[in-house]
């Protein structure tokens, strides 16, 4: 008995230990010898046949064997209780950050569900993050309580197949990239006005068009405005909040004669009739430039060159939904483009290239509203494809 190194009730307790450690419940009391060996004990059935007789010994590991698995089903049902107790109070939270109100328990029910898989897969996806398997990490904002298909057809505002229109002159590669500074970043030098956010209607288009008007104005005059999105809605297209492009607002406010501030004629998030007033116009467009498809070296001379440029990529990845910091890139994101957004720079991050994009989702969304896309990445997410600027007066 000289190997029984300690009193037969801490052999149960280091047994119990060498079940967590296997998890496999049958292994301490049968095979499980390297386990309680690397803790320094022996198995628990090997300590009870040194000290008691046969008979006494199976009555006492049947005993035992019962009383552990109450114990385990009681440590399991606490766990469980615990942690449903954990995600009420998340789900709390959630609602109370984002003013979540539901109609009636049936909806949120449903509501929950959803935001509890969203929650599995951004901890799914970050743990992956963690290991480098990811530039990207994703997380929790206001879209979480949506499923991805009702998310996508609230928040795409690119008609599928769209062409832009054709413009009097288009960017293509006039000077070597290599000349260009190696990071640009519109905000700092005062171009861009404060995240907004589209609500549900598909309107990303009309809000990727007044970014660039706004860049430009600004670069003509050094006064920053907030220029009006609900009237390109409203008086550029017969349902605004299902889709357009770019350059038809461009157009748009070349024919009708300007746009107005938004203060002026305020968002709302749905179609309404035209109310445009000339004598409220704060910016014209003269005319319009778009940019050679499918080539980055172009978006990044007109973006270090020009300014923010409008641009429009592939938004339905789930992950792209839930997108929260890092740089994005998926071999899955198609280069189809369903959503307008606004290209305000590019630089690289840890040896990666990438866009630095403002959305128009809200700042709960991404970084404070933004996302870095993957740069000089076979045109990740099409984010090359559709891009131009206006020419204001």
């Amino acid at each position: 008995m000289s190997h029984l190194k300690i009193p037969s009730l801490c052999i149960l307790y280091e047994s119990m230990y060498c079940y967590y450690y296997n998890s496999v419940f049958a292994n301490c009391f049968t095979n499980n010898v390297k386990c309680c060996e690397l803790l320094g004990v022996i198995r628990l059935p090997d300590a009870i046949d040194l000290i008691l007789s046969p008979t006494e010994a199976m009555d006492r590991k049947i005993g035992i064997i019962l009383s552990l698995t109450l114990m385990m089903v009681t440590v399991s049902i606490s766990a469980v209780t615990g942690a449903h107790l954990r995600l009420n109070d998340r789900w709390d939270d959630f609602k109370k950050t984002f003013n979540k109100i539901y109609d009636g328990n049936e909806t949120e029910e449903k509501k929950r569900l959803i935001w509890e898989s969203n929650m599995q897969l951004i901890a799914e996806h970050n743990r992956k993050a963690d290991l480098g398997l990811y530039t990207y990490r994703l997380g929790i904002n206001e879209y979480a309580d949506l499923d991805h298909a009702e998310f996508s057809m609230l928040k795409s505002g690119i008609p599928p197949h769209a062409m832009e229109l054709n413009s009097s002159t288009i960017m293509s590669k006039s000077v070597n990239v290599s000349d260009l500074p190696k990071e640009v970043d519109w905000r700092k030098k005062g171009y861009v006005t404060e995240v907004k956010n589209q609500k549900d209607c598909g309107g990303c288009w009309a809000f990727s068009a007044t970014g660039s008007l706004e860049g430009q104005h600004f670069k003509k005059t050094g006064v920053l405005l907030s220029l009006s999105e609900q009237e390109i809605l409203d008086c550029c297209s017969d349902d605004g909040c299902s889709g357009g492009l770019m350059t038809e607002a461009f157009e748009c406010i070349r024919t009708i004669g300007g746009i107005e501030k938004e203060r002026s004629y305020n968002f709302v998030g749905i179609n309404k009739e035209c109310r445009f007033q000339r004598y409220d116009v704060v910016a014209r467009v003269k005319d319009y430039t778009t940019i050679e498809p499918f080539c980055e070296d172009c978006l990044q001379i007109a973006v270090a060159t020009v300014g923010p440029i409008s641009a429009a990529v592939f938004s339905k990845e789930k992950t792209f939904h839930l997108y929260k910091s890092g740089i994005y890139q998926s071999p899955t994101c198609s280069q189809t483009m369903t959503h307008g957004i606004l290209v305000v720079g590019y630089g690289t991050e840890n040896g990666q290239d990438y866009w630095l994009v403002k959305n128009s989702w809200g700042p709960t969304w991404g970084l404070q509203g933004y996302i870095k896309i993957a740069r000089n990445q076979d045109n990740m997410c099409g984010i090359s494809s559709m891009a131009s600027f206006p020419i204001i007066r």
